[in-house]
């Protein structure tokens, strides 16, 4: 008789990846099927009512059932695959739209980027709203994580045929391995936030012949995160 599986090897049981994308993929796909009904239930409630406190009540909730909807939507989006659809884009338009965005969706924290664009005429084929998407997350992230009152620096330069975005932001410790950094989904996990995002990151930026790492000075109490993208035809500059 075959003995019985111990704790940790039970902890230890591996999953693909490919099978946790598509459980979650289709976990979500059936929830949202159970939440439409709900939200087209709760509009012909609200139709029906005639008081203005139940129809407010009502209007909460559909606001409630969307945000859920959402989120599943977005949980199914981030673990998706990457297809980008690529075109000819300048370097320095890419990082002024980044600043752009920055800027209307991270107003209170955008005062705190230095930002160091020196990316000449530089040309990439890219897709500018994956781009865009990857290095919003990094920022955000740098947001949420960086200690309080900490600047971040955002530098981007051509060099032997490359564009180097940096993000330099102040952490006072640093616990991911920089060797598997953005390959390690779903280790840490917290409220509205799964672990996925950085993953989705490396993801995106490898889909358009890139590379991501990461370095971290305990010294200096600084993450540098780089994002290395190839330069178009015979636009580099050194």
């Amino acid at each position: 008789m075959a003995e019985p599986r111990s704790k940790t090897q039970t902890a230890d049981l591996s999953v693909a990846w490919r099978d946790v994308v598509r459980f979650i993929r289709q976990l979500s796909h059936d929830l949202r099927n159970h939440l439409n009904p709900i939200e087209l239930q709760s509009a012909y409630i609200s139709e029906l009512e005639r008081e203005d406190d139940v129809k407010g009540e009502i209007k909460r909730l559909r606001e409630m059932i969307s945000g859920l909807t959402s989120t599943l939507q977005s949980l199914s989006k981030t673990v998706s695959e990457v297809k980008p659809s690529l075109i000819t884009y300048r370097a320095s338009d890419v990082a002024e739209d980044l600043r752009k965005k920055v800027a209307r969706d991270f107003s209170s924290e955008s005062a705190k980027i230095t930002w160091n664009i020196h990316a000449g005429d530089a040309m990439l084929d890219v897709d500018p709203q994956l781009l865009e998407e990857s290095l919003t997350e990094l920022l955000a992230n740098a947001f949420r994580y960086s200690q309080s009152g900490g600047h971040v620096v955002v530098t981007a330069k051509v060099e032997n045929e490359r564009l180097l975005v940096t993000i330099e932001e102040p952490k006072k410790q640093f616990e991911l391995s920089a060797d598997n950094f953005g390959r390690e989904p779903l280790r840490n996990v917290s409220q509205g936030h799964y672990g996925l995002g950085l993953n989705r990151v490396r993801a995106i930026v490898e889909a358009h012949g890139g590379k991501m790492y990461a370095q971290y000075n305990p010294n200096a109490s600084i993450l540098t995160t780089t994002v290395v993208l190839p330069v178009s035809g015979d636009s580099a500059q050194d």
